[in-house]
């Protein structure tokens, strides 16, 4: 990952808004932020060692406050170090609310990554990975490699766009989301029953997109909140194949017209997907959620069945997490089962629909494989975040809040046929609010959870490239926000 960072040049990062805490006392806000700012305001102010004043992480916001309930979601734009901007399409939201019955509930949601795979014969499973099946786990970085020429390298020029946030007239109904175009993805052979990954990568991929759009649907007459998370994977344009003899790599460059040498010699008219195809690889995305409530715990169920830390098809109906005898927050996954397939020159009429299959994964598999030491390697900062929200919920999520290895579950949403094609599927999250109140909560502290979910991942660019160095400990305080 390094490495690739050191390719990224000429590449301008985005601008940063400015932010304040009155921010959060308007009804919503969409902006791009820089995080690193606010971590090296931080840090002056504890004693600690900053960032380099050259590193800076551009997260897109976007901040929903209508009713007492609160979203905040937050999508990485591009990280740079002065030379050169690096895109992770890592996804989170967050929502804050009181139940009905006046629980407070704090809940999040995040992308983690895409994941291939392929059925063995002691498959547990048949089309959805588990523990006994080939899986390839991917990281998706955009990079420009425009500089970079020769016939087996085609200009990769990554991009971030933004949708914007908008509101219907009632502000009932409000749509936002961030598109990357022309993304990078760096495979590894995930061991999931140990947990382990293989050092060097078995394939590089470009995708024509990955698309995140959400729809959130207020409805304070049913007392829900309802979160439609549209997903989009786009085609696969170029596999280069990589096969290691001792420490040399053997590459073998795919696209839509055969396999060519890395010199561009043309060996076989099999195509990428083609190849795919004969391969049975299938693709899936990895999501986990965790959720909180004050002075009681949560638990999560299918049809009756707890899916913390077990596998249970979830395909045709919901997770359901309830607090004491209250239903608090809900993942569907029945309503829209089906994804569709978009075969070169389908529209939204004509790409056929498959169903997609839903599993939910024992935490270890995840939690504990090294492969995600970059996301532990800042999530351990959340919970001084959550201190500034409310000291008694701070206690409470200190050691739970956002650790993987305390998810409420993940889950494994695959798309069986596939064969490196167009998808688009759609999950729902509702959220179980209280009636209408007065007055915004003071929850600006979301801002920042939101921030550090976003850029967990930059932890194996900029944090643990200095693991091993002493940090001094930091007690929570009240901090300032700024952006510069």
């Amino acid at each position: 990952m390094v490495l690739t960072f050191a390719l990224t040049i000429n590449v301008k990062p985005a601008s940063a808004d400015t932010l304040s805490p009155n921010d959060f006392k308007l009804q919503s806000f969409s902006k791009t932020v820089d995080f690193f700012d606010y971590v090296r305001a931080y840090a002056a102010s504890h004693g600690m060692t900053p960032p380099n004043a050259s590193l800076h992480a551009y997260l897109y916001q976007t901040y929903i406050n209508v009713s007492g309930f609160t979203l905040f979601y937050s999508g990485l734009s591009n990280i740079t170090a002065g030379q050169g901007a690096l895109t992770i399409p890592v996804q989170s939201f967050l929502e804050h609310y009181k139940t009905p019955n006046g629980k407070d509930v704090l809940t999040s949601s995040s992308f983690i990554m895409l994941l291939a795979f392929n059925d063995t014969g002691t498959s547990k499973s048949a089309n959805s990975p588990d523990v006994n099946d080939n899986l390839y786990a991917s990281f998706s970085l955009g990079f420009d490699l425009s500089n970079i020429t020769g016939p087996s390298k085609p200009a990769l020029n990554s991009k971030t766009t933004i949708i914007p946030l908008t509101a219907s007239n009632d502000n009932k109904t409000w749509e936002w989301g961030m598109r990357y175009t022309n993304l990078t993805a760096i495979w590894w052979r995930m061991f999931y029953a140990y947990p382990w990954f293989e050092a060097l990568p078995i394939a590089i991929t470009t995708y024509e997109e990955l698309t995140f759009t959400y729809k959130l649907e207020l409805n304070l007459t049913n007392h829900t909140a309802k979160v439609t998370a549209n997903y989009v994977i786009g085609r696969m344009t170029n596999l280069w194949l990589i096969r290691w003899f001792l420490i040399w790599p053997i590459v073998a460059h795919l696209n839509s017209t055969g396999t060519y040498l890395v010199d561009g010699t043309k060996v076989s008219n099999t195509t990428i997907h083609q190849f795919l195809e004969q391969q049975h690889i299938k693709m899936s995305i990895v999501l986990f959620q965790n959720s909180l409530v004050l002075d009681q715990k949560t638990k999560s169920t299918f049809n009756n069945q707890n899916v913390t830390d077990a596998e249970v098809d979830v395909s045709n109906g919901v997770i359901s997490t309830t607090a004491g005898n209250e239903e608090i927050f809900k993942t569907d996954f029945g309503t829209k089962k089906q994804y569709k397939l978009y075969m070169p020159g389908d529209t939204d009429a004509t790409a056929k629909s498959y169903d997609a299959i839903t599993r939910t994964a024992p935490r270890p598999g995840y939690a504990r494989n090294p492969l995600f030491g970059m996301h532990v390697a800042l999530l351990k900062y959340v919970p001084l975040i959550v201190a500034h929200i409310d000291p008694p919920l701070y206690q409470k999520a200190k050691d739970h809040m956002l650790n993987m290895e305390y998810a409420d579950c993940f889950y494994l949403i695959s798309y069986p046929t596939y064969s490196g094609f167009k998808i688009r599927h759609d999950p729902t999250y509702t959220a179980y609010i209280a009636s209408p109140t007065t007055g915004p909560p003071n929850l600006y502290g979301l801002l920042l959870i939101g921030g550090i979910i976003a850029v967990v991942v930059i932890g194996a660019v900029f944090v643990l490239r200095r693991r091993g160095s002493k940090t001094k400990s930091v007690q929570p305080s009240e901090p300032t926000i700024r952006a510069t």
